[in-house]
C-alpha cells in the first residue's frame, strides 16, 4: 500500500515540529527554528504531494484507505482509535491545509524574522497546522474532535501572540469564548450520535443514519441541528461571527491561516463530511442555505465601509465562508468544497500581499492614510488585484468565478421558489462583493501616494505571493462549467465521498445564470471605480449626508452584534456576578461549616471542668432515655 501509510507522517511532522519549538525553540539559533518550523510542513507537504499523486494513478481499493495506530479508549463498545481515513474530500483538504500552510510559513520567515518571538511563532503555526490535518483526516469524530480543540487553540494563542497589547488579550478570548458555543453544540451532537447509533466512526455513522433514519426523523433533524451549532461558531457564520473581526489582532500570516487554510474552513468541511445527516435533515438543510445568505450579505455590507484593510479581508472571509454554507445548504456538496478550496488560494493571496502593504508601511492598515503603491509596490498591487478580481469572481479568468458559480448554479436549482430567492441573495452578495474588494485595490494602490514604502518584499515573500497568484487564476480551470466547455473534473473526483448523496435535478437556464452573475461582478467593479476613482468628491459629499453617515456608523460595527450581545448577555452576566459574588452554591457547604463551628462551641462550653454539673448532665440524660423508653413505647 506504499505510500499511503506515509499519511501518518504528515500529521506528525508539524506536531514534531511543535514539540522541539516549544521546548527548545527559546535556545535555538534563528536559522535551526526556521528549518524546524518551515521546514517540517515543508516534508509534510511533499508527503501530502506524493500520497496525492499516488492516490489518482492508482486509487485504493473503492476509492478509499483507512489505518488504526492503536485503540484509543476501550470502553464496552466504545472503541474510537486513532485513525485516519483518506478518501477523495480528504486529499482536497490535506493538499490545501499542507500548500496553503506551508507557503504562509515560508511567508512568516521573512514577515516575523525581526519579532522577539519568533520561535514561539512557529512552534504555535506548527500545532495548528498539525492540529487541522488531524481534523480532516481523522477516521472517527472523537478523533476530528480532538482536531477541533486543537485548532481553537491555536487560534487563542496566535490571535493574542503579541500579549503585552490588552486588545489583543481581549480579541483571543472573545474567539476563544464565542467558539466555545459551538464546540458544546458539536459535543452534544456528538452524544445523540453515539447514543442513538452505537459508534463515531464516521462512515458507519453515514451508513447506520440512512439505513435506520428516514428522511424528516426528529432525531437527524437534532443531530443536524447541533452539529450546524458547532460549524456556525467555527466558521464565524450568523449568530457567532462576532470574533472573526477582531481576530486581525494576530500578526497578518495568522490572519491567512486563520481564514485561508484553517479555522473557518473547518465547520464547512465538518457538514461536507456528515452530509448524510444533513440530507435526513430538510429544514436543517435549509436553515443552512438562509444561515449563508443572510451571513453573506451582512458581511459584505459591514466590509463596504471598514477602514481597516484586515477588517475589510476578515468581513470579507465570513461572506464567502456564507457562500460555501449556502452551498452546502443546497446539496451543492462539490461546489461547496470546490469554493473552499479556491478561497483559501486568493484569501492566502489578498492576506499575505496586504501583510507586504502593511509591512512596508511600517504597519499602516488604514486604507484611507494608503494610496499611489501600484509604482512603488508592483509585486504587491498585481498579486493583491489578482486576488481581488478572484474574490469579486471576475468572469472566465479567475478561479473565484468558477466556484461562485457553480454554488449559485446549485442553488437555483434546490428548494423551487426559495432557492431562487437564495439565488438573488447570493447574486447581490457578488455585486456587494465586487464593490468592496476593488474599493480596497483603488484606495491603496491609486490615486495619490500618502506614504512612501519603507520596506520592500523580499523572495521569502515574493515566492508565496506569485505562487499564489498562479493558482488564483488557474485553479478554476479544475471545474469548467457547462458555459464554458462542461469538464467538471474536480465534481467528478469528489463524488467518490458523496456516494450517498441525493443528486438534485439539473434544471433551469445555466447560461442565464452565468450571465448574471458575470454582470454582478462587472457592475460591482464599474461601480467601485466611478466612486472611488472617477467621482471621489460625489463619493464623499454622499458620505457627509447623515442617513449614510448613520448607516456607515452602524455597519462598520458589523450592524451592531457587538453591542447586542453586550447589553443581552455580557452586562447581565456580570450583573449577576457581582450579586452572587459570594456564590449561592456556597451556602450549603458554608452552613456545613456554620453547623460544625456552633457544635464545637457548644461542646466547648460544657467543658466546665465542675464534676457536679458532669454528674448532674448524666443523670439527666438518664432520665431523659428512661423516660423515652416508657412513654415511647
Amino acid at each position: 500500500m506504499f505510500p499511503y501509510p506515509l499519511i501518518w507522517f504528515v500529521i506528525a511532522l508539524p506536531l514534531a515540529g511543535y514539540i522541539v519549538l516549544a521546548l527548545t525553540g527559546s535556545r535555538m539559533p534563528h536559522r535551526a527554528v526556521t528549518i524546524i518550523g518551515a521546514g517540517t510542513v515543508g516534508v509534510s507537504l511533499a508527503l501530502a504531494l506524493l500520497i496525492s499523486f499516488w492516490y489518482f494513478i492508482a486509487p485504493p481499493p473503492g476509492l478509499v484507505y483507512t489505518d488504526t495506530l492503536w485503540t484509543w479508549v476501550r470502553v464496552g463498545n466504545f472503541t474510537p482509535g486513532i485513525a485516519v481515513y483518506l478518501d477523495p474530500l480528504a486529499v482536497v483538504m490535506m493538499l490545501v491545509v499542507t500548500f496553503v500552510g506551508f507557503l504562509i510559513h515560508l511567508y512568516s520567515v521573512e514577515y516575523m524574522g525581526d519579532d522577539r518571538g519568533y520561535s514561539r511563532f512557529f512552534a504555535y503555526m506548527n500545532l495548528f497546522v498539525g492540529a487541522m490535518l488531524i481534523l480532516v483526516l481523522a477516521n472517527n469524530l472523537l478523533f476530528l474532535f480532538l482536531g477541533w480543540e486543537g485548532v481553537g487553540l491555536c487560534s487563542y494563542l496566535l490571535i493574542g501572540f503579541w500579549y503585552t497589547d490588552l486588545n489583543n488579550v481581549h480579541a483571543a478570548n472573545k474567539a476563544f469564548i464565542v467558539t466555545r458555543i459551538g464546540d458544546t453544540s458539536l459535543a452534544v451532537g456528538l452524544f445523540l450520535l453515539f447514543t442513538h447509533l452505537g459508534t463515531l466512526n464516521i462512515q458507519e455513522i453515514l451508513a447506520r443514519a440512512a439505513a435506520q433514519w428516514p428522511v424528516g426523523f426528529g432525531l437527524a433533524i437534532a443531530t443536524a441541528a447541533l452539529v450546524l451549532g458547532g460549524a456556525v461558531g467555527k466558521s464565524a457564520q450568523l449568530p457567532l461571527q462576532v470574533w472573526l473581526p477582531d481576530a486581525m489582532a494576530g500578526p497578518t500570516p495568522v490572519s491567512a491561516l486563520i481564514h485561508a487554510a484553517t479555522m473557518v474552513t473547518a465547520g464547512v468541511y465538518l457538514i461536507a463530511r456528515l452530509y448524510v445527516i444533513f440530507q435526513l435533515a430538510p429544514p436543517v438543510m435549509l436553515l443552512t442555505a438562509i444561515i449563508g445568505a443572510a451571513t453573506l450579505l451582512l458581511s459584505a455590507t459591514s466590509a463596504l465601509v471598514q477602514r481597516d484593510i484586515k477588517r475589510v479581508l476578515a468581513y470579507s472571509t465570513i461572506s464567502q465562508v456564507g457562500y460555501m454554507f449556502l452551498g452546502l445548504g443546497a446539496g451543492a456538496w462539490s461546489a461547496a468544497i470546490f469554493h473552499l478550496m479556491t478561497h483559501a488560494f486568493f484569501k492566502a493571496l489578498l492576506f499575505l500581499a496586504a501583510g507586504a502593504v502593511i509591512l512596508g508601511l511600517h504597519h499602516e492598515q488604514d486604507i484611507f492614510r494608503m494610496g499611489g503603491l501600484r509604482k512603488s509596490m508592483p509585486l504587491a498591487f498585481w498579486t493583491f488585484l489578482i486576488g481581488a478580481s478572484s474574490l469579486a469572481a471576475v468572469p472566465f479568468i479567475t478561479a473565484g468565478y468558477f466556484s461562485k458559480d457553480e454554488i449559485l448554479a446549485g442553488v437555483w436549482n434546490a428548494y423551487g421558489g426559495t432557492g431562487h430567492l437564495l439565488w438573488v441573495a447570493g447574486l447581490l452578495g457578488a455585486f456587494l462583493t465586487a464593490i468592496y474588494a476593488f474599493r480596497l485595490v483603488f484606495l491603496v494602490f491609486f490615486g495619490e501616494e500618502r506614504r512612501s514604502p519603507e520596506k520592500r518584499p523580499g523572495l521569502l515573500i515574493a515566492v508565496p505571493l506569485v505562487i499564489l497568484a498562479a493558482l488564483a487564476i488557474g485553479g478554476g480551470w479544475v471545474q469548467i462549467p457547462k458555459t464554458v466547455a462542461g469538464l467538471p473534473l474536480f465534481g467528478h473526483f469528489l463524488h467518490g465521498a458523496f456516494t450517498l448523496a441525493r443528486t438534485k435535478t439539473d434544471a433551469g437556464a445555466p447560461g442565464m445564470l452565468a450571465g448574471a452573475a458575470a454582470i454582478a461582478s462587472l457592475g460591482g467593479i464599474a461601480l467601485a471605480y466611478l466612486l472611488y476613482l472617477v467621482l471621489p468628491a460625489f463619493r464623499r459629499r454622499l458620505a457627509e449626508q447623515p442617513i449614510w453617515t448613520a448607516m456607515g456608523r452602524f455597519l462598520i460595527t458589523g450592524w451592531g452584534f457587538d453591542w447586542l450581545y453586550e447589553w443581552l448577555i455580557v452586562r447581565p452576566y456580570l450583573w449577576l456576578a457581582r450579586v452572587n459574588r459570594d456564590d449561592v452554591i456556597d451556602l450549603f457547604y458554608r452552613g456545613v461549616s456554620w453547623t460544625a463551628a456552633l457544635s464545637y462551641r457548644g461542646l466547648q462550653a460544657a467543658q466546665t471542668g465542675n464534676v457536679r454539673w458532669y454528674a448532674a448532665g448524666v443523670a439527666a440524660g438518664a432520665l431523659i432515655i428512661l423516660a423515652f423508653v416508657v412513654y415511647g413505647l
